[in-house]
């Protein structure tokens, strides 16, 4: 019996070490998909860090919770090479984003137009990302000059009474560890289920019946929350602010309107998605039947949308602009 039990320990000892073993490299590869690809600029408020891809008409891509300007790049990276710059920064407490005493999401709309002050541009459309969606709105009040056309995908709504996130005690143990999120996502058998769930808010059946395109577009959304420990303080922020109700006067947005989101959401941004568009005198909402909050099966749909919202925009201020004089 001694002998067996000291097979066992030997055994659980190889596995131990061969498990963290695949977990130092895959968190390395996490970390290292990151180096050399973004930037960082002092604001007022702290350091904001932020990617430039492309060249064109400027994009200012706002990423979602559980993310960073590489999130924003994954999903919105298409319009680069189309006749847009893409300008992706990390939100403030995300990766390397600093984290302001007593930070709103006004302060981070602030840092948003000092960035584009230091890139030289007058005027950017923007995209909102889920949570990105509560400072691109604040951007669109506070800075209307600077505010061509705001686009926002599965805009986050608040939070239900009493709850402290969407996943729960779940979520919050993934977000507070690498190892955790890594072996949920590695080792999860029931993946991608109730990560998917969890995560991205969209149904188990909805990625079964998607394309392997799309499947491994979600795979490539849940891989890339790695390291979590890198982006937890500003998920931390996004659930204050989603349990916040402050009052943002959308009603002020001048600028011509988008918002994108899919009916079955599990986050039930559907909803949020129409008052938006309904509260601005040039908005409108596009909302697929299914896709959850990923847009599971709309992506290309979506972004076919986004391009021809911003053609039209660009159509309309070519328009209605006094024309130069020639000498």
């Amino acid at each position: 019996m001694r002998r067996i039990l000291l097979v066992i320990l030997a055994v659980l000892i190889v596995a131990t070490a061969g498990v963290y073993a695949m977990f130092v490299r895959d968190i390395s590869g996490a970390r290292a998909r990151l180096v050399g690809r973004s930037r960082t600029v002092e604001t007022s408020f702290g350091t904001l860090e932020y990617a430039v891809l492309g060249e064109g008409d400027p994009i200012l891509a706002i990423h979602g919770a559980g993310g960073g300007f590489d999130q924003a790049v994954d999903m919105t990276g298409a319009v680069v090479g189309r006749g847009y710059q893409l300008i992706a920064p990390s939100r403030f407490g995300y990766l390397r984003s600093g984290l302001p005493d007593n930070l709103t999401a006004a302060m981070q709309a602030d840092a948003f137009a000092q960035l584009l002050d230091k890139l030289g541009i007058d005027r950017a459309a923007v995209v909102g990302i889920s949570a990105g969606a509560w400072s691109s709105l604040q951007f669109a009040i506070r800075h209307p000059d600077r505010c061509r056309a705001l686009i926002l995908l599965v805009p986050a709504d608040y939070l239900p009474a009493g709850t402290a996130n969407h996943g729960g005690s779940a979520v919050q143990a993934i977000f507070n560890s690498d190892f955790i999120a890594w072996g949920a996502l590695k080792f999860m058998p029931i993946l991608p289920g109730a990560m998917t769930r969890m995560m991205l808010g969209t149904d188990a059946g909805v990625i079964r019946a998607a394309q392997p395109s799309e499947k491994l577009r979600v795979q490539q959304l849940l891989e890339h929350l790695l390291p979590v420990s890198a982006r937890s303080t500003g998920m931390q922020f996004d659930i204050k602010t989603a349990t916040t109700r402050e009052s943002y006067p959308i009603d002020k947005i001048a600028c011509p309107l988008l918002t994108i989101s899919a009916e079955d959401d599990r986050f039930g941004t559907a909803q949020r998605a129409r008052y938006i568009a309904r509260s601005v005198s040039d908005g409108r909402a596009i909302i697929y039947p299914s896709g959850g909050h990923a847009l599971v099966g709309d992506y290309a749909e979506a972004l076919h949308e986004i391009m021809s919202f911003l053609q039209s925009v660009k159509a309309q201020s070519a328009t209605s602009e006094p024309a130069k004089e020639t000498k």
